[in-house]
């Protein structure tokens, strides 16, 4: 079954109409057993992918304050080797980014043929933070959609699978999580006034993050909403859309791994066989 919500290219975002609360009728633990499944296979098909080390793998979070980006990746990347996975945060640009354009401390971080790359946050700040903030322009902004849509192009044509996840929560839920940090005093070093003031501008990030789904979802690079009110659904939902997006491509590894043992083959047999004869 499809968890994800995929957004297909044109379509128009209404996240009203998306139940944040969402649980596929399953129950946590079918959901959990199913998602550990998932994660397993996810692992072996990371493998598959370092080795065949002719393709990469991009994989784009975003979503409101609390909605559980962090604790995603975490679970949902668990069964990968963490030597072939880099994780990319991206807050307030520094001066150094600043003086570029927008995209480049993000390409920068584009994870190279056989590895995988991780957004925690991303290029899609430039039109929805700084949208909302009115730190750019409209006439600026407005034109950031196109730029994006591009350099995903520019991604996937060198082969990266570029897979873009928006966590759905409600604003309801995002309090409850506040105020669940407040009382838990193992989550004070999350505590942060800002995202109570953020709060503030629910409805104006949400409509900027409905025009950036409406905008640059396509068949190359798409949009997954997720809804993301329960954690256990949440990661299962995102390492079924991965799992689905790489799986496809596990016969043509494993066909560029034979052809790279039968031509190595004979060199080891070579070499062993000189070290046998002490040479």
């Amino acid at each position: 079954m499809v968890y994800a919500i995929r957004v297909e290219p044109g379509a128009k975002v209404d996240l009203s109409r998306i139940d944040a609360d969402a649980d596929g009728g399953l129950t946590k633990k079918q959901g959990e057993e199913r998602f550990d499944e998932l994660a397993r296979e996810l692992g072996d098909l990371q493998e598959l992918l370092f080795a065949a080390g002719n393709r990469a793998l991009l994989a784009v979070f975003q979503g409101m304050d609390t909605s559980g980006k962090d604790g995603a990746i975490r679970s949902v990347f668990k069964d990968m080797n963490p030597q072939g996975i880099r994780v990319a945060s991206f807050g307030v640009p520094t001066p150094l980014e600043r003086a570029h354009d927008f995209l480049w401390r993000c390409h920068i971080q584009a994870p190279e043929l056989g590895k995988v790359g991780i957004f925690n946050r991303s290029h899609y700040e430039a039109v929805l933070v700084e949208r909302v903030k009115g730190i750019v322009p409209e006439s600026i902004w407005s034109k950031r959609y196109g730029q994006i849509v591009a350099f995903e192009g520019t991604l996937t044509a060198a082969n990266t699978t570029v897979l873009k996840f928006y966590l759905h929560i409600t604003k309801e839920e995002q309090k409850q999580r506040l105020l669940d940090r407040e009382a838990d005093i193992t989550k004070a070093w999350k505590l942060n006034a800002g995202d109570w003031v953020e709060r503030r501008n629910w409805d104006d990030y949400e409509a900027a993050f409905e025009e950036a789904l409406s905008r640059t979802s396509t068949d190359q690079s798409p949009w997954y909403i997720i809804p993301a009110n329960r954690k256990w659904y949440r990661n299962l939902a995102i390492v079924e859309a991965i799992a689905d997006a790489l799986r496809p491509y596990r016969d043509e590894w494993n066909e560029a791994l034979r052809q790279q043992g039968a031509e190595e083959l004979p060199r080891v047999v070579a070499e062993r066989e000189r070290a046998e004869r002490g040479e």
